[in-house]
């Protein structure tokens, strides 16, 4: 029995939802965390990829007998000798995707610009530049395709999106334009994007005998260790792959990209280790990218501001190898309450790398043209924008008619004015100055699906009072690590202090890709699911054994607190969890639960120390019944010299609803980089191609222009935080993706208020406004 006076038991004041410093903080700050290309390997080769310089053709010869002479040099794979790869078909995996379905070093074909077409391992990765730069190769190079006009004879109407429906039409849009009030019709393009995350791809593969494991740069260790294994034609149970902490990915690391493959298959080949890192330019052509759109808006009201009629036409690019597409018009379906709506996609396949998913897809470009068109609505119909949008306020999702889990977007409009001071804004473009600058305030709402999948956690109790609790998730910097150890500790009982929370191997219990804002509303109900139930198998093994201090006593009459059980009237009266499995001879308690799925029966094994649980809700039963989105809105104001054109963003203010916030510092981290992200694609991002050779003409940070801190100015950040009583036991979703969505509208919106130019392309250069 512990001793030493014990205050009475007062209501615990929970971790969760506390601002509290990340926990992989010092690790970051000291150098100590380890990422994928930094994990010591003895004996280790370096591979460097050879790329095509064209973007269409055939390869006419490849000579490498002069590379094979280089220092330090130990094979040079091409289409010649290359060993043979399964070809995956749409649909044969479901646990985990390729960023690109066309197989490397299988043929002479080349369609587009920085394809893979050869690898060279050398001792040092200088020698394997150097021999990589003596490899001769000769095209027989035809006119690549690379325009994306809807009338374009390779432009065809996919049908869905991850299994939402891309051609929509309800009401008559044709007749509700003949007889509106007032209405709009115009275009919005955005260009083609790049993710540039601070860490760029890399992989280390290691074989032992039939064992492969690859330390890689991956948002879904579950998904690469599936692809892996299918590809090479070897079972999941002999493939690990570890990304413990990953420098960024917003998409480009989601998807199985074939560096990652051919250094597994590098490393068979010469027997060793071998590290496989993509460079800053191979960056470009090598991890996706986001599609250039064209966007064709079309809006009717009513004089009082109903919208009586949407049309939105979006066309997007694909590769001549797979498919991606920018779902331009999936929140156009929904967002606003409208009779008659027609939602169309054309895509058009072109001689480039496939796309995929960058923060927000679909959301953040088509945002961008829908709040603007809303923004020229208000203009035309002389209302507020704010108010424009409270008269179109969707109380039930239109298009699938369910009521929502829970929404405050009214609310965020509210909190996001009063902070701004909307109110004192002078509706007249060019109206508002400071000395020779134009001053101009813009808004637009925020919003992105609430997602979540099946998810499990493994959650350990040791005699020495310590809890570790385990889960193949992620954290891509976002703040996984902190969040899901401040809900272990409010579920089992502990300090933050005495838990430590696994992540980023694919033996861990299963979670989802950490993409699609969905890693916290899937792992953290697995997590605190299975961290409760071993919380309680402690106070049932305290109740069972007639040695403890609470043996015999009601179980809801035992509190925890601070690694100890006690009774909740008498807390004195108790034992450390240390004491009580120290004393049961139990060096270990083991509980692991899935989330999110279908409930079934909890399984105990005969000794009594391992349980597999479900908790959590029936993910297919409540997406039946409820329409799960996060909502924001945004406020931005500009600061433009009207004489050189530069534009600054001089405030930002953003207030989201996201469910529960369940750490307000990390939540506030998300929604100011996806500020910034926004920012960037309004003012700066955007990958020139050369029309003529289908080349990538921006390939690097010197001429891909992102934001730097002397862009970035007071950016507030308001959270609604009510919990999502219909998500999850927790009430969380993601709030990973929701910050860039009308960040751009909004800036572009704030500009026409200074300048009276309206600019319908990104990004907005100074040129497009002189």
């Amino acid at each position: 029995m512990s001793s030493g006076v014990i205050s009475p038991p007062k209501e615990r004041e929970q971790v969760v939802g506390k601002p509290i410093n990340r926990v992989d903080g010092r690790l970051k700050v000291m150098g100590a965390a380890s990422y994928a290309a930094e994990i010591p390997q003895e004996n280790i080769a370096h591979a460097v990829l050879i790329q095509s310089t064209i973007a269409k053709g055939r390869i006419k010869n490849i000579e490498t007998s002069e590379a094979e002479k280089a220092p330090g040099i130990l094979t040079i794979l091409t289409h010649l000798n290359a060993p043979k790869l399964n070809q995956m078909q749409q649909g044969d995996i479901v646990k985990g995707a390729l960023g690109e379905k066309l197989v490397p070093l299988q043929s002479d074909e080349v369609f587009y610009d920085g394809q893979h077409i050869g690898v060279v391992v050398a001792e040092t990765l200088e020698e394997a530049k150097y021999a990589a730069s003596l490899v001769r190769v000769t095209y027989e190079e035809e006119k690549p395709s690379v325009e994306i006009e809807s009338e374009s004879p390779k432009a065809y109407q996919p049908k869905q999106f991850f299994g939402e429906e891309l051609q929509v039409q309800r009401g008559d849009v044709t007749k509700a334009f003949a007889a509106a009030d007032v209405k709009i019709e115009q275009t919005y393009t955005t260009p083609i994007e790049h993710h540039n995350p601070m860490e760029s791809s890399a992989s280390i593969a290691v074989w032992n005998d039939n064992q492969l494991t690859i330390y890689d740069a991956t948002q879904w260790v579950i998904g690469t260790r599936n692809v892996v294994a299918y590809t090479l034609g070897i079972p999941e149970e002999s493939i690990r792959i570890i990304s413990h902490f990953v420098g960024g990915g917003f998409g480009c690391k989601g998807f199985t990209w074939w560096h990652s493959i051919l250094a597994a298959v590098a490393a068979r080949v010469v027997s060793r280790p071998v590290k496989l890192m993509v460079t800053r330019q191979q960056m470009f052509t090598s991890c996706g990218h986001r599609s250039r759109t064209i966007q064709q808006l079309a809006l009717s009201a009513t004089k009082n501001g109903k919208l009586t009629a949407i049309k939105h036409v979006t066309t997007s690019q694909t590769s001549e190898v797979d498919e991606f597409i920018e779902p331009c018009g999936l929140t156009t379906r929904m967002l606003y309450a409208c009779p008659n709506l027609k939602v169309v996609h054309h895509v058009v396949r072109v001689n480039t790398g496939n796309p995929t998913p960058m923060r927000a897809p679909g959301e953040a470009p088509g945002m961008f043209a829908l709040e603007s068109a809303l923004d020229e609505l208000a203009y035309e119909l002389g209302i507020d924008p704010v108010e424009l949008r409270i008269i179109n306020h969707a109380d039930v999702n239109p298009h699938t008619g369910k009521p929502w889990s829970s929404k405050y977007l009214k609310e965020c409009y509210q909190l996001g004015a009063e902070r701004f001071g909307w109110s004192r804004r002078n509706p007249t473009p060019g109206s508002m100055r400071d000395s020779d600058y134009l001053i101009g305030w813009g808004m637009a709402t925020a919003t992105y699906p609430g997602y979540r999948s099946p998810a499990s956690a493994k959650a350990q109790l040791f005699a020495d009072g310590r809890a570790v609790v385990s889960s193949a998730t992620h954290d891509l910097g976002t703040g996984t690590y902190t969040v899901m150890t401040q809900i272990a500790a409010d579920a089992l009982g502990l300090p933050v202090e005495r838990i430590e929370f696994k992540l980023g191997e694919s033996s861990m219990p299963l979670a989802p890709v950490a993409g699609g804002s969905q890693s916290a509303a899937s792992v953290a109900p697995a997590v605190q699911g299975s961290a409760q139930e071993l919380r309680s198998r402690v106070i049932r093994l305290a109740i069972d054994d007639e040695s403890s201090p609470l043996y015999g006593v009601a179980q809801e009459a035992i509190l925890t607190e601070n690694g100890r059980v006690f009774l909740k009237n008498e807390p004195s009266r108790g034992e450390t969890y240390a004491e009580l499995l120290q004393r049961n001879n139990l060096p270990i308690l083991e509980v692991e639960a899935i989330a999110n799925t279908a409930a079934s029966e909890s399984q105990q094994n005969s000794d009594n120390k391992v349980v597999r649980i479900c908790v959590g809700k029936d993910e297919n039963s409540d997406q039946q019944q409820y329409a799960f989105q996060s909502f924001g809105a945004q406020f931005a104001e500009v600061r433009i010299h009207p004489r050189l054109g530069q534009v600054r963003v001089t405030r930002f203010v953003s207030a989201i609803d996201v469910g529960r916030i369940l750490n307000h510092k990390t939540a506030r981290s998300q929604i100011l980089g996806g500020i910034t992200f926004g920012i960037g694609m309004a003012l700066m991002e955007e990958t020139v191609l050369d029309q003529q050779s289908g080349r990538f003409v921006v390939r690097n940070l010197a001429d891909y222009h992102v934001p730097v801190q002397a862009d970035v100015s007071d950016i507030d950040v308001l959270f609604i935080d009510k919990p999502d009583p219909h998500i999850s036991p927790i009430g969380v979703r993601g709030v990973g993706e929701i910050g860039i969505t009308g960040v751009a509208a909004a800036v572009a919106n704030a500009i026409y208020h200074a300048t009276g130019k309206r600019i319908r392309e990104l990004p907005i250069t100074p040129d497009k406004l002189l």
